[in-house]
């Protein structure tokens, strides 16, 4: 009995690594004596089938000791919701953000990683272990993380919505007649009245203007020629507010974005990062619909544009 006590607190304290590849997230099991597909199904809350197929091994012919395993994270063993269950961790790269963890975790809500890791702000400590998630299995000790930190903003599922703010458009000029000395008086033609527009320079877009501001304090240092696609959204079209998602540069940066078939160029705010997501691979940017119809692409899957910032 002491002898299982002991092992049962070792196990208890190994904390849960997270790690991912092409299929999906996953653990690394490393197979003991007398374990087979069955027994590590059960402890993982999964079907055999499951992590055989995740391995590509054959269930029929058994495991070997210390042979090491990837145990898929799925929708059946694996939540991001809630506060309870067996925490899965991940280990923080140098500079990393909560947003990066989150794009790189399925999205997962930035007020969930501050209320299970204690974090207030946006950043995490380099080579801190995180949770990032709860593994769900009988086999396994559950705990409830109850830390208190005042929710901040969310991880969205999609790219940024903006909301615009309603353009304030001046009344009519009141046109004021001036008396006439004849017998009739003479009829006045009104001028038609001017109503300012939001800050659109020109087909570029909104943010040519901060374009120009942002390059006389931080010259044009990037000049690249990328692999582009599109992202969805409502802003622009009536507006020409243009958005993309690029790595490693900073939200609120406005890059140019060229393409290269017509010349045409608009430009765009950047939003966030686009790694760790597998419909991004093979991309470098995602820019906005209505900044895809201002270049004219053609193509909806993937183009190329040159970049400006």
């Amino acid at each position: 009995m002491l002898a299982l006590f002991i092992a049962a607190i070792s196990f208890a304290q190994k904390d849960l690594l997270v790690k991912s590849s092409d299929k999906g997230l996953y653990l690394e099991h490393k197979v003991a004596a007398k374990e087979s597909f069955f027994s590590i199904g059960r402890k993982y809350n999964l079907a055999p089938k499951s992590i055989a197929s995740f391995n590509a091994l054959d269930m029929n012919k058994g495991l070997q000791i210390d042979q090491k395993l990837r145990i898929p994270l799925l929708d059946t063993n694996f939540s991001q919701k809630g506060n309870s269950g067996t925490p899965v961790y991940y280990k923080t790269d140098e500079k990393e953000t909560l947003v990066a963890v989150s794009n790189k975790f399925n999205k997962v809500l930035l007020s969930s990683l501050r209320n299970w890791n204690s974090i207030s702000g946006n950043d995490a400590k380099e080579d801190s272990k995180i949770v990032i998630g709860f593994l769900h299995s009988k086999e396994f000790p559950s705990v409830t993380l109850n830390n208190k930190v005042k929710p901040e903003e969310v991880a969205k599922t999609e790219p940024e919505k903006v909301v615009e703010k309603p353009v304030v458009k001046p009344e009519p000029e009141k046109v004021v007649e001036k008396p006439v000395v004849k017998p009739e008086p003479e009829k006045v033609v009104e001028k038609p009245t001017v109503k300012t527009e939001d800050k659109k320079t020109d087909d570029n877009g909104y943010f040519k203007t901060d374009f120009d501001k942002q390059i006389r304090n931080n010259p044009i240092s990037k000049n690249e020629t990328v692999t582009a696609g599109i992202f969805k959204t409502t802003s622009g079209w009536q507006d020409a507010k243009y958005y993309l998602l690029i790595d490693k540069v900073s939200p609120g940066t406005i890059v140019k974005v060229v393409n290269p078939t017509n010349n045409k160029a608009i430009f765009a705010k950047v939003l966030g990062e686009m790694s760790g997501i597998r419909q991004n691979e093979g991309l470098n940017i995602r820019i906005s619909n209505a900044a895809a119809s201002a270049l004219e692409v053609s193509e909806t899957d993937k183009f190329i544009v040159k970049v400006n910032y």
